[in-house]
């Protein structure tokens, strides 16, 4: 995507056909830069995520003194230990990324100097106080910004403290499932005395507990209480980043609600706690094959493949929710093309995302043509109807963005996204990707910067 270019249009409808890769998976992109940064040695990363969240934190962490390179296809992590990390010269911006604020206040708790990390309007508005008040009791001293609400809101101001002395164990509660909060608890963890435990509500991504292991670090699962023991010599090792199932969902529901589709995604990362996407789609009645399983460092592989299929209403809830959190935009427009009326609830995450994700599925849905009532804490969504082509907006929501793209495929005539420029975020390339299996190629990316080639 060419700098300045913001206005995606497609020309539907059309079929999906090929095969297409995915970039590396963006949260194991996160972990694997910052553990790699506080291990000793060497770590060599491939396939790592390209997106601007993963370069937000290898950017944090080259301002504390860590030296990350790219040779070739893979990126170098000279890792300077867990007590190496030097004081920033100046704020640390995490963009758009809440993975990248949220994991990095978690290592910043136990360091024995003052950073501050801030982030984009979009990220300034993200509720922190489930991470300020687990890292406080730890320890650490957090300032924010405070609001009427009783939330906080970045820029944060984070302190350890002085000489580098432990944290504090602690077993906290988190009051939702998140694999954000549980990662910042467990990170901060390592620099703390004795065991810290975290239990959640529901189960959520395991990401940082393999890649701990992985690494050295003594971390124990008993159901939803995760536990680590602090003060490890964490030892560099080679990573390979599986493709991202987030990414690779766009593809998948693509050539599932358009006509004589059939699309596949090599090596994409199948994560139990992550294949909450690939649940519901089946349980909608979508043909959708896993095939050629393997593993890469500890992480479950396989290939996906997806055809045209017809789609049937479901009851969405639970956990599975929070096995697809991040999956809900797409999942919508699946939603948006099944026969009957999907009802999707315990979703209140969603409120809290890069925009307000219920909100904005709902309107932007409804500008094609379909009936979807917003819930506070999820949305009813009436398919079968034919979309119309219209004019978007991502809410400043790189899913969102994709979404509507996808949608635009089976829209009929032009569908034009605005504000479709942070896609950049997570999946730079998505937009010729998509051109890619598309047939025919109508679709093209307008803006200062010019068509995305």
């Amino acid at each position: 995507m060419k700098e300045g270019a913001d206005r995606l249009h497609v020309l539907g409808p059309a079929t999906v056909r090929g095969e297409v890769e995915v970039p590396g998976d963006k949260s194991i992109s996160h972990r694997a830069i910052l553990l790699g940064a506080l291990a000793e040695g060497e770590t060599v990363i491939t396939n790592l995520s390209p997106g601007e969240d993963n370069a937000r934190t290898t950017e944090a962490l080259r301002a504390m003194g860590v030296g990350i390179a790219r040779r070739g296809a893979e990126v170098v992590v000279q890792g300077v230990g867990l007590r190496g990390l030097k004081p920033p010269p100046g704020p640390m911006d995490c963009g758009n990324s809440g993975t990248a604020m949220r994991l990095l206040a978690g290592v910043l708790a136990g360091q024995p100097f003052s950073a501050t990390l801030t982030g984009d309007a979009y990220l300034r508005r993200r509720p922190m106080k489930r991470i300020v008040d687990p890292l406080t009791r730890m320890g650490a001293r957090i300032d924010g910004e405070r609001g009427d609400d009783g939330e906080i809101r970045a820029p944060l101001l984070i302190s350890g403290r002085p000489g580098g002395e432990a944290l504090d164990a602690i077993d906290a509660t988190s009051p939702v499932a998140s694999a954000q909060v549980k990662s910042a608890v467990l990170l901060a963890g390592l620099y703390a005395t004795g065991r810290t435990s975290v239990t959640e509500p529901g189960p959520s991504r395991d990401h940082t507990e393999r890649m701990l292991r992985a690494f050295g670090a003594e971390v124990r699962v008993e159901g939803r209480r995760v536990t680590v023991t602090g003060g490890p010599r964490l030892q560099a090792r080679p990573i390979e980043v599986p493709g991202d199932l987030s990414a690779a969902a766009f593809f998948l529901v693509a050539a599932l609600v358009t006509e004589e589709s059939e699309i596949r995604v090599p090596r994409v990362g199948i994560n139990p706690t992550r294949t909450g996407i690939l649940d519901i789609l089946r349980a909608m009645g979508a043909d959708i094959q896993v095939i050629d399983q393997g593993e890469v460092g500890g992480e479950p592989i396989a290939d996906l493949v997806a055809r045209t299929s017809r789609l049937t209403a479901v009851d969405v809830g639970g956990d599975l929710v929070v096995r697809a959190i991040d999956e809900f935009p797409i999942l919508a427009l699946a939603a948006a093309r099944a026969r009957g009326t999907t009802r999707i609830r315990d979703a209140a995450e969603l409120r809290t995302k890069e925009t307000d994700r219920i909100a904005a599925m709902v309107e932007e849905l409804g500008k094609l043509g379909v009936r979807a009532r917003a819930l506070p804490e999820g949305m009813d969504i009436e398919g079968g109807a034919p979309l119309e082509g219209a004019q978007c907006h991502s809410h400043g929501d790189h899913r969102v963005a994709m979404s509507l793209a996808v949608a635009g495929l089976a829209a009929k005539g032009e569908t034009v996204i605005e504000g479709a420029g942070m896609i950049a975020t997570s999946f730079p390339g998505f937009v010729g990707k998509l051109e890619q299996v598309m047939v025919p190629r109508k679709i093209s990316m307008r803006g200062s910067g010019g068509r995305d080639d």
